[in-house]
């Protein structure tokens, strides 16, 4: 450990949960239309159709599924495979930004499907893929039969991902669109969004942005939201530029002079949030938002629930189903809190779901 980071405050768990809830947009809910709330967070885990809204109903004033959907019919937000190889919806900018800068996790990737791709050309499978999707968007079947008609001996399904990590393949609309249904069918970016994808950057920029949105955080918390490696040489270029920190282990953090820091005993209000939102993905350290006894609970095989944060961390899972939204608390609440829940739960129904009638239950979401 150094001098500098033997010396640097210490930031202990609250004040790390309520400087990165006010990063997330979630200690109070922000104007910040659709598009700039999605560039802010540097897109919304989209595994799902509906995670992107309730992640945007939870964090902005006034949202309404159409804003998210209307982008995303316009061509300025996508789905696309990018953090962690995992569907995110991006804004159209950094869709093309973005992906170039995390092409080594995706070729990564690729080494472990090396045996079902044995004697498969990758450069001449990207440039037929590419013409394949190019010519009319293809469900990740029809890429794996034409694929296959090319190279008999591999193993399909390895031959689609391999399509998927050497290109950046966008699904296409009405796939992702709020009470639309579409199967999942591919173009590239560049097709799509009519203008070629960046060179690839170097990170320092992103290295600010996701502190702007995650920070507090240290290399390691980028890389693991990244799905990157040997991002230390990208944070020591920096260093003069940032605030140093550390946590209760020591952990060096970094962090941009100005952003917000708010007292630790700042009112932190529920939030309903999706599965799979990054504000639960995107750090090494996840004690900042998940309690260790809580470790674990919002997941069952592989299902993952929908979280509840009361306080600031994560407290409950919920699900909605035909008539009612089952709030499932890992402790117990307040009256107060049981309340203020309750009130939270009506504004998001109001938000995503108006004029559906729906019980609020205070219930059981996974098995028995």
């Amino acid at each position: 450990m150094t001098k500098t980071t033997t010396s640097a405050p210490v930031l202990g768990v609250r004040a790390l949960n309520r400087a990165t809830l006010d990063r997330q947009l979630l200690l109070r809910r922000s104007g910040m239309s659709a598009k700039a709330a999605v560039g802010h967070l540097l897109g919304l885990q989209a595994q799902n159709v509906k995670p992107p809204y309730y992640a945007l109903a939870a964090r902005l004033d006034g949202f309404t599924p159409e804003a998210l959907s209307e982008l995303m019919a316009d061509r300025e937000v996508v789905r696309i495979v990018t953090m962690r190889s995992t569907i995110h919806t991006h804004t159209a900018e950094d869709c093309l930004t973005l992906r170039p800068l995390v092409q080594p996790a995706r070729d990564r990737e690729l080494t472990n499907f090396r045996k079902g791709l044995q004697g498969v050309d990758l450069d001449r499978l990207a440039v037929l893929a590419r013409e394949l999707v190019e010519a009319e968007p293809r469900t990740m079947k029809q890429l794996r039969e034409a694929l296959l008609a090319e190279w008999p001996d591999a193993d399909p399904q390895a031959l689609a991902i391999a399509a998927r990590c050497r290109l950046p393949l966008v699904q296409v609309t009405p796939r992702g669109l709020w009470g639309r249904s579409g199967q999942v069918a591919l173009t590239t970016a560049e097709h799509w969004l009519g203008r070629p994808a960046a060179s690839v950057p170097a990170p320092d920029a992103t290295v600010l942005r996701y502190l702007a949105a995650f920070g507090p955080a240290s290399v390691k918390d980028m890389q693991t939201w990244a799905g990157l490696t040997r991002l230390r040489d990208a944070f020591e270029r920096l260093r003069p530029r940032l605030r140093i920190f550390r946590d209760e282990n020591g952990v060096e953090l970094f962090d941009l002079p100005d952003a917000p820091r708010p007292a630790e005993d700042t009112p932190a209000p529920p939030r309903f949030l999706p599965e799979f939102d990054n504000l639960l993905l995107s750090h090494a350290d996840r004690t900042r938002v998940v309690p260790k006894e809580y470790w674990g609970r919002s997941w069952q095989g592989n299902q993952a629930y929908r979280t509840l944060l009361v306080d600031g961390f994560l407290a409950g899972v919920w699900k909605l189903t035909a008539d009612a939204l089952v709030v499932e608390p890992f402790d117990r609440l307040t009256k107060a809190q049981r309340e203020d829940v309750t009130a939270e739960g009506e504004r998001m129904l109001a938000a995503l779901h108006p004029g559906t009638p729906y019980d609020i239950r205070f219930g059981t979401v996974g098995p028995a």
